[in-house]
């Protein structure tokens, strides 16, 4: 069986998660929030970008033979 997440819903959970049990401040997510989006306008989106990609494609491999 796959079953396929995107990335921001599992990131969203994380933050979520992070917000209520760990008692990050909500200002702290927006902060980072914010930053990943100024972030990907900058020259390192292109290496970040590929550097998720090659993780999330390492994690899906797992399972195969």
């Amino acid at each position: 069986m796959t079953v396929s997440l995107p990335l921001v819903l599992v990131l969203g959970v994380i933050a979520w998660g992070a917000v209520k049990f760990l008692g990050v401040r909500l200002w702290v997510v927006g902060v980072t929030a914010l930053f990943g989006f100024y972030l990907s306008q900058t020259f390192l989106a292109p290496a970040i970008d590929s550097g998720t990609r090659t993780g999330v494609d390492v994690v899906n491999r797992t399972n195969q033979p």
